[in-house]
């Protein structure tokens, strides 16, 4: 909003201008979320980026730095950052895709 209003656009076209989109504000969350996680190195490289969409939907790439080295620490971390976004994603409306590895799932969905 602030982007269309600084820059007079027209918003009676949609097209115009910026909107903001279910990603985009996850995208956001996730810069905020992690930006207030104390274990995450305010230092280092911070990038939370959508990547070129597949056919399986469209990648976020979360490209952070702990504070700790430890590998089994680093480890903990990461899961528990995953855990809190696999569980709020459908807030945002929006869904993980995964491959199934069971072969009768891969089957029913094919076949229908």
């Amino acid at each position: 909003a602030a982007y269309n209003k600084e820059n007079g656009v027209d918003k009676s076209m949609r097209a115009n201008g910026r909107d903001l989109t279910n990603i985009g504000l996850f995208r956001a969350y996730v810069s905020a979320y992690l930006r207030g996680n104390n274990k995450i190195h305010d230092k280092m490289t911070f990038l939370i980026r959508q990547l070129e969409p597949t056919e399986t939907g469209l990648p976020l790439q979360i490209y952070v730095f702990t504070n700790d080295t430890n590998w089994i620490n680093y480890e903990g971390i990461q899961s528990d950052i995953f855990d809190h976004l696999l569980a709020i994603i459908p807030l945002f409306e929006l869904r993980i895709f995964q491959f199934s590895t069971n072969s009768t799932d891969a089957y029913l969905q094919t076949s229908k």
